[in-house]
């Protein structure tokens, strides 16, 4: 990221909007808010929510895209970290990816876009794209960087490799906590769900050497 856009995301106003937005979209759905409405809650002018975003779509996409830059930042963080096996990282990379996943404030986003994806299709595909397609080719470039390393296989698909991972950690857990049943998953059971999706990926694509890791 360069300075110019460091300094925009630094903004106190462009912060305060973007809280006071994604407040608003969680209590009312997308359709039910304005941009007046955003102006107020967020305590700046409608020339000053205007200069920094476009309209709603785009603001709603902003809040989409700033959580998936914090959790690829905290992925990243866990992979540098991690200095273990395949096996071992994609496990870590999963608890850090569930545990955001299952945050309130997430879920409740995802909500949103459910329950108004069908009236406002331009706000579903901007959430597709800035979210779950979004993560998924990041995924895709760090297992790009573990099939160099000669960690899986050289055939392995890896677009569809990333995309069985995250589908494999969602599994129950995430459709619980979407439903309302679970007021949030213990860690023990994230843990769980993440070790499980790992080495499901590790025995589908891994090489030779990459599973005698984890085996050992």
């Amino acid at each position: 990221m360069s300075q110019a856009a460091e300094s925009v995301e630094a903004s106190p106003k462009r912060r305060a909007i973007l809280e006071a937005a994604a407040e608003l979209f969680m209590a009312e759905g997308f359709g039910a808010v304005s941009m007046d409405a955003v102006a107020r809650a967020a305590q700046v002018s409608k020339a000053t929510l205007y200069a920094h975003f476009p309209g709603k779509e785009a603001l709603f996409l902003e809040i989409i895209s700033a959580n998936c830059r914090k959790m690829q930042a905290m992925m990243d963080v866990a992979l540098s970290a991690s200095g273990v096996t395949l096996e071992g990282a994609l496990a870590e990379l999963g608890q850090q990816w569930l545990h955001f996943l299952l945050r309130p404030e997430v879920r409740a986003l995802h909500r949103v876009v459910v329950a108004e994806g069908l009236r406002f299709p331009n706000l579903a595909r901007d959430f597709y794209a800035g979210g779950p397609q979004s993560v998924r080719r990041w995924l895709a470039g760090w297992l790009a960087a573990e099939q160099r390393a000669g960690r899986l296989r050289p055939d392995a698909d890896l677009m569809l490799a990333a995309e069985q991972f995250l589908a494999l950690l969602r599994g129950d857990i995430f459709v619980r906590a979407t439903l309302g049943l679970m007021p949030g998953a213990g860690e023990r059971e994230v843990a769980t769900q993440a070790a499980n999706s790992a080495r499901a990926i590790v025995r589908l694509y891994g090489t030779a050497p990459a599973m005698e890791a984890a085996s050992g």
